[in-house]
């Protein structure tokens, strides 16, 4: 049995250990060599003594730990909560906390002091800290907080096919003033303006994505922006479609054929240079199903503003969804429609 090395002991409990040690000596033998035996010796020999109904498996010291394993520290401030609990002692106490010290002794020594019992220490510490943890105790975080305005309208190019989205995005910066960037959250070298720390690293900017986004907005100085992202990226797309401002996705529909599929391959790694192709082959159809879920499982989130242009589709539809997402002239639309070799592999 393990337990705290803080208890309380009847006298015929003590003279039943006390005999029992007299009678066993390998007992206190054995007990010195095992692993923190202040915590092991009288629990498990109580255990064995005393009726279960009898043991209160409580500790007489209030005590806590953090989500880390490590002991609550009391201060000064903490005397009226440590009144509130149903305990006799507390630890750890701050070698600091010269006036909580003070407090305690004074009213170990007190008489008639009558306690409103609360027992509430524990559930308020994980509150507090739980809230501490998300950034909601006493000031959100930044990277969570600062993120775009209601003013804002961020547009999310998805496209399994990064070269496609690209041509958009250049299209885009070269017709119309609306900023465009690439794969911020894949690629470093992204068409990013110089940011700081906060963009130095792939996995920086996506841990502090909605802080990045807000600082592209200042930076280009624009309500509107363009980025690009993976269908894989659903919880990207999730986290900014949560966001206060108003976010609109175009996916770029585009098929696979087995070329693409085997490049797709090389470049996640799940083929090299010497994989034997009777192994590709068999590979094939999982990954070209695998891509098609990814993108029923985008069309199933059901965003408010999604819209799809495609490789088979007329350029006419595919600039009336390029006009409603980007907010740009029938004309300027048309002319993104009609990128050249836009589709093109």
């Amino acid at each position: 049995m393990i337990g705290s090395q803080w208890w309380c002991l009847r006298r015929h409990t003590v003279e039943a250990l006390l005999a029992l040690i007299a009678e066993r000596p390998d007992l206190p033998r054995f007990f010195r060599s095992t692993w923190i035996p202040d915590e092991t010796f009288f629990q498990t020999l109580v255990a064995h003594l005393v009726p279960k109904a009898q043991i209160r498996r409580r500790s007489p010291t209030c005590l806590m730990f953090t989500d880390y394993g490590m002991p609550v520290t009391f201060y000064n401030d903490h005397y009226d909560l440590l009144t509130r609990q149903d305990y006799l002692f507390a630890r750890k106490i701050s070698a600091e906390a010269q006036e909580l010290r003070a407090k305690l002794g004074a009213l170990w020594l007190a008489e008639g002091v009558s306690f409103a019992i609360t027992n509430e220490a524990p559930r308020l510490f994980r509150f507090l800290t739980g809230r501490g943890r998300v950034g909601r105790r006493f000031a959100p975080r930044f990277w969570e907080d600062q993120g775009a305005s209601r003013n804002h309208v961020l547009c999310l190019i998805v496209s399994k096919k990064w070269h496609v989205a690209k041509r958009l995005t250049a299209a885009i910066r070269a017709l119309t003033d609306i900023p465009a960037v690439d794969y911020i959250f894949n690629e470093r070298d992204a068409g990013l303006p110089d940011l700081g720390g906060i963009a130095s690293t792939v996995a920086k900017r996506e841990r502090h994505r909605r802080a990045l986004v807000r600082l592209l907005f200042d930076d280009f100085g624009s309500q509107h922006l363009v980025l690009c992202l993976d269908p894989s990226a659903l919880s990207l797309i999730a986290d900014f479609a949560a966001d206060r401002s108003e976010t609109r996705i175009l996916f770029i529909d585009t098929a696979f054929d087995d070329a693409y599929l085997r490049g797709h391959m090389r470049r996640t790694g799940l083929a090299g240079d010497g994989t034997p192709d009777t192994v590709i082959e068999q590979l094939l159809p999982i990954v070209a199903g695998d891509l098609a879920h990814e993108v029923e499982r985008l069309r199933d989130m059901d965003f408010a503003r999604f819209a799809t242009i495609a490789s088979d589709a007329t350029p006419e539809a595919n600039a009336q969804a390029i006009a409603r997402f980007l907010d740009v002239s029938p004309q300027v639309a048309h002319d993104l429609a009609r990128t050249p070799h836009l589709f093109t592999d």
